[in-house]
């Protein structure tokens, strides 16, 4: 399990930041850390949602077309939730599996493990950004790409880690993503190049622009114990 203490470490950074509405000094483009991993950043913001949907659309989708509506263009193949999502439909300590390319980059395979964002961001201050409204939902994986990605022994795939922060305003919420890449190859000679950081970030403002024109009508037909959506006339 990865603490914030070491996420300070390898990133060079006070993660805990991303948790104030405040403006970052990245906030989309990407940084060469110091120890050589890549930190990609990308903001988005999706009107007329919340961070509740972006919350329920990963416990929603599970077949190649459902990903296919979210990036009709890099989502290629949805290879499949592991038994944690399937029986419990929660993704929080599950595994997703998917084929994908980012922008101009081929479609490669891509694990991600989900975690309890308290895992990674200090559990006070996130308590804290929760009541004070500078938060909605907070999503945090483990990420890796390529047929044979490495995995830890808790199944957390050893590259990289992915961080989605939503905070609710009038007119919709604000995502932040932020991306740190490239683990494995940190401190040598075949450090990630910065084109597959732009790749995500292309990727990642296509895909959350084109899931918020479906979100809020999916959410509110398919969540059958969710809010009911609001007549419009």
């Amino acid at each position: 399990m990865t603490s914030t203490k070491e996420i300070k470490e390898w990133a060079g950074t006070d993660i805990d930041a991303l948790l104030s509405p405040k403006p970052l000094s990245l906030e989309a483009g990407i940084k060469r850390l110091e120890n050589g991993m890549l930190h990609v950043a990308m903001r988005n913001n999706m009107h007329q949602c919340t961070g509740k949907m972006l919350d329920w659309w990963f416990t929603y989708f599970e077949t190649t077309a459902d990903l296919r509506l979210w990036h009709p263009h890099d989502h290629v193949e949805h290879g499949g939730w592991d038994d944690q999502w399937v029986k419990h439909k929660n993704y929080i300590g599950a595994t997703i599996h998917a084929t994908e390319s980012l922008g101009d980059i081929p479609p490669v395979p891509a694990t991600i493990k989900f975690h309890d964002p308290a895992d990674v961001f200090n559990p006070e201050r996130l308590k804290e950004a929760y009541a004070n409204g500078d938060v909605s939902v907070v999503i945090y994986g483990r990420i890796g790409f390529g047929e044979n990605t490495p995995i830890d022994i808790d199944g957390d795939p050893m590259d990289g880690y992915m961080l989605h922060v939503v905070r609710d305003t009038a007119r919709g919420c604000v995502l932040r993503s932020h991306f740190f890449l490239g683990a494995l190859t940190a401190g040598t000679e075949k450090l990630l190049p910065d084109e597959i950081g732009f790749g995500l970030m292309e990727h990642c403002y296509t895909e959350f622009t084109y899931l918020s024109q479906v979100l809020p009508s999916l959410y509110y037909a398919e969540n059958k114990t969710g809010d009911k959506a609001p007549l419009l006339w």
